[in-house]
């Protein structure tokens, strides 16, 4: 049975830990591939092409744009961001499952072109333990830990369009949790029609 990948898209409240739950998960399990988005911002000390992000010509970026060539992509104060067709098409083709840690508008633009995607909310057990998170990182101003705050409460009446929430307490279990998600999704008859079909005829053969 060819197993073809699954798009996961991952949104979260700014600190409810999304980014180390997908890192770990990627670092315990092999099926699973960040996606790489494609900025036209600079890039930062340290930052390689094609590992942090694709780092391209805001000419190419519309480009991409034009040609279809994003899956999904927003401005962010002066640059693009989008998540690149070619790379998570091969991923998937190779049976990868693909991770997109993205906002809920980019999530919803993934959904309706990847009906079949999963769509998973990463939410602190509490909205103590959210400030005391943003508050806890110690690189962030008053106004600005406010400022995400602000955007939690925004944000969080998108909830309901996700298929899951993940509540991440601990994040062992977090990583469990999603890793379990995804698996379960593997098992659907939706995304088993080929194999279902073969199984059929194949019963169809004893009669």
């Amino acid at each position: 049975m060819n197993r073809k990948g699954i798009i996961i898209v991952v949104s979260g409240f700014s600190g409810a830990g999304k980014g180390t739950i997908m890192k770990a998960l990627t670092a315990k399990y092999d099926q699973y591939a960040l996606s790489i988005s494609a900025t036209t911002r600079d890039p930062r000390p340290g930052e390689v092409n094609g590992r942090e992000y694709f780092f391209v010509s805001n000419e190419e970026f519309e480009k991409l744009i034009a040609d279809n060539g994003l899956i999904e992509h927003a401005g962010y104060v002066n640059h693009y961001y989008g998540t690149p067709r070619k790379f998570v098409e091969d991923k998937l083709n190779a049976g990868i499952d693909v991770i997109l840690e993205i906002e809920i508008q980019g999530a919803l633009q993934v959904k309706e072109q990847y009906p079949d995607a999963v769509l998973l909310f990463v939410m602190p057990p509490s909205a103590a333990e959210l400030e005391k998170r943003l508050r806890g990182r110690g690189t962030e101003s008053d106004e600005v830990i406010r400022q995400r705050l602000k955007r939690a409460v925004e944000e969080s009446v998108g909830i309901e369009n996700y298929d899951y929430i993940v509540i991440n307490d601990k994040l062992e279990d977090a990583v469990e949790s999603v890793h379990g998600i995804i698996t379960a999704a593997h098992g659907t008859p939706d995304r088993n029609m080929e194999f279902i079909s073969k199984v059929r005829e194949e019963l169809n053969g004893l009669n």
